[in-house]
């Protein structure tokens, strides 16, 4: 699984469940989500061969965005994401048994979509992370996003990791 977790609204922009990910499935679902929400300053990911090679490295250059690899061995250095994978483990995958790719698509996708629109997170003053995503929204703006931030601030930055 492939999850993209948006550090400041806290909304997961996405889980993409396959048997196992190259480059370019990576560069294929981040493209999909730069045209959907906009360009990020920076990508927060592991190491991982998927998220480090080549491919990835290179489209995300000539896309303007900025690569941010944790320390290897350091999962707290990407603590939303790991939060994040840490509650779809406890609360979906532990409890489910998938007989197909597609019905574990559809699970998971099921438990993403309550994650955003109906769980509050302390730390977005107890809104859910679609709710508060869409207060960052401009009025009459298409995709929700955050306002301007430094470099420096976590609310330009996706993170992915694969569970």
């Amino acid at each position: 699984m492939l999850s993209v977790v948006d550090e400041y609204t806290r909304e997961c922009l996405t889980i993409d469940v396959a048997r196992g990910f190259t480059g370019r499935k990576v560069v294929e679902v981040l493209a999909e989500l730069f045209l959907l929400r906009g360009r990020p300053q920076y990508l927060r990911s592991d190491n991982g061969p998927e998220f480090a090679g080549k491919a990835v490295r290179k489209w995300l250059k000539e896309s303007g965005v900025g690569t941010l690899f944790i320390e290897p061995g350091s999962p707290w250095e990407n603590g939303y994401v790991e939060s994040f994978n840490g509650k779809l483990r406890d609360e979906c995958l532990n409890g489910e048994l998938f007989l197909s790719l597609a019905e574990a698509r559809y699970v998971v996708d099921r438990w993403r979509l309550d994650y955003n629109h109906h769980r509050p997170h302390s730390m977005l003053n107890w809104m859910t992370p679609a709710a508060f995503a869409g207060a960052c929204a401009a009025p009459g703006s298409a995709p929700p996003r955050p306002p301007q931030h430094t470099p420096e601030d976590v609310g330009t930055t996706l993170t992915q990791a694969g569970t």
